[in-house]
């Protein structure tokens, strides 16, 4: 068939390995000089599909930046860091959050960027690439991560979309009095579940299969730029609340008294959950950038961009609490209740246009979920297209439909099935949803932040490192970066690790 294909056996003649093959500029271009059938390409090599030949780069500094941005923000901002910086008396729990972003999250983000362009491939490869294959296990940590984390993730953020359609409903109808119990009878409900976390499945799905270009980037141009002015919304009713500025000082003025050394460990393990870190997303995204752009300031807009969102939804958090009675109660019973149950009544019985704040909040939450699962799914996809040569509409297929498989464990997890509700590998962690999210919060993600920083600041080189990172390679700023990603963020990450042995929980 070979000798077919490319004109016989007598066409090519053995060569030494290593060793230039005479005429190679012919066999490059055979086609134009027509002495023999032109090599097939691979398979869906095409700039949309994202094969090596062309994988495709964003089309702009900008689309680049609303993309990682959108990978970053998620519910851990618009949730998890609110309640958080309750549970830890604000101001000193801020304090240590700012400082781990600083210290721990930047360098590693630059790192990832650097890791995918320098490799121009998914995570696998690009260890495997840059280091040997050995290494190749750090990019594997990290793809299992994403699906883990994409499995469990879809369902809750199907609710965003089952509490859109019900805020609808109560706008018009008026919020009923069973709000609460209506919730439990719903995560119980598996077919409602599995719906919902099938039908966010397919909007991810859809996203990526478009392709970098059409599909990611259009998609976080669009949806960004509304999640920043719908939380703007929110922010300006929030700080109208009788008690805002109570919540402000709060949120903002540290009490010294109250610091725990273990707010760091805090606020570094959020940081990880909140910027993507560890799963692979930021070098997958990082594949596709172009030489010309700054990776220290794509890293800090970015950086910037998630922080002030999880700070803008902190500032909202803090004034709706201090200024609703019984709100802190329930922000103490459960951090679920208080995003799904709590905040819908308080829309509808006490919050001046509530009608319109409902909708909107859950709005707010799918696109923010939206823009992180599609950061998810797109790790997995660009290790088919790279490492498989599947085409890029196949590998979302497959990748999206092996995923949803997990996701209906965790679906049928919250209270339909009853084996799957008390499945447990971890002390206080029922259920299968509960368990994955521990695994990968607790454990899959520190071990991929601590793994990628010896890897760029051992092994990696200074002169990859200068290379890849232009201007900013060279003066003080670029020791200081090296310093913190050999020292200070391993460190760190062992120390959140220790903390996690002893029994600590960050999921």
């Amino acid at each position: 068939m070979r000798e077919k294909l490319y004109g016989g056996a007598s066409a090519v003649k053995p060569v030494r390995p290593g060793t230039r093959r005479p005429g190679r500029e012919i066999w490059q271009g055979a086609r134009a000089w027509s002495i023999m059938p032109a090599r097939p390409e691979p398979r869906g090599a095409t700039e949309e599909n994202g094969m090596t030949q062309d994988r495709g780069h964003w089309g702009s500094r900008l689309g680049f930046i609303l993309a990682a941005a959108g990978s970053a923000v998620g519910l851990g901002n618009l949730w998890k860091f609110p309640y958080l910086a309750w549970e830890n008396d604000g101001g000193v729990f801020v304090l240590s959050y700012l400082v781990a972003v600083a210290l721990f999250g930047l360098p590693i983000m630059i790192a990832e960027f650097m890791l995918g362009r320098r490799a121009q491939a998914n995570p696998v490869v690009a260890f495997a690439r840059l280091g040997n294959r050995a290494w190749s296990g750090v990019g594997w940590l990290g793809v299992t991560a994403a699906a883990v984390i994409l499995s469990y993730y879809t369902v809750i953020a199907g609710w965003s979309l089952k509490l859109f359609v019900q805020c609808l409903g109560w706008s018009f109808g008026g919020y009923p009095a069973a709000g609460a119990a209506d919730f439990g009878r719903f995560l119980a409900d598996g077919w409602q579940q599995l719906l919902l976390a099938l039908l966010f499945s397919g909007l991810t799905a859809f996203i990526v299969y478009k392709g970098v270009g059409s599909g990611i980037e259009r998609g976080s141009k669009i949806m960004m730029p509304a999640l920043a002015l719908i939380l703007l919304y929110i922010l300006i009713t929030a700080l109208v609340l009788p008690e805002a500025g109570a919540g402000l000082a709060h949120l903002f003025v540290p009490k010294i008294s109250s610091f725990r050394a273990e707010m760091i460990l805090e606020g570094l393990g959020q940081a990880f959950f909140s910027l993507s870190l560890g799963l692979g997303a930021m070098i997958a995204y990082g594949s596709y950038l172009k030489k010309d752009v700054s990776l220290p300031r794509a890293a800090l807009s970015v950086t910037l961009l998630d922080t002030g969102m999880a700070v803008v939804a902190g500032i909202i958090m803090f004034s709706i609490i201090h200024s609703i009675p019984g709100m802190r109660d329930q922000v103490s019973a459960s951090s679920i209740g208080m995003l799904f149950v709590t905040l819908p009544k308080l829309f509808y019985t006490q919050m001046p246009g509530g009608a319109l704040l409902g909708p909107l909040f859950f709005v707010l939450l799918a696109f923010a979920a939206l823009t992180s699962t599609i950061s998810l799914l797109e790790v997995l996809v660009s290790l088919l297209v790279d490492r498989q040569g599947m085409t890029r509409p196949r590998a979302t297929l497959l990748s999206a439909g092996a995923v949803f498989l997990g996701s209906c464990l965790s679906a049928l997890s919250l209270g339909a099935v009853s084996w799957l509700s008390s499945f447990s590998l971890f002390s206080g962690k029922p259920g299968v949803l509960a368990t994955l999210d521990h695994l990968a919060a607790n454990w899959m993600l520190p071990l991929g932040g601590l793994f990628t920083t010896v890897f760029v600041g051992w092994f990696l080189g200074r002169d990859a490192a200068r290379d890849e990172l232009g201007a900013g390679g060279r003066g003080a700023l670029f020791a200081v970066w090296l310093w913190l990603i050999r020292v200070v963020c391993p460190l760190g990450i062992l120390a959140l690790l220790l903390a996690i042995a002893m029994g600590k929980d960050f999921s």
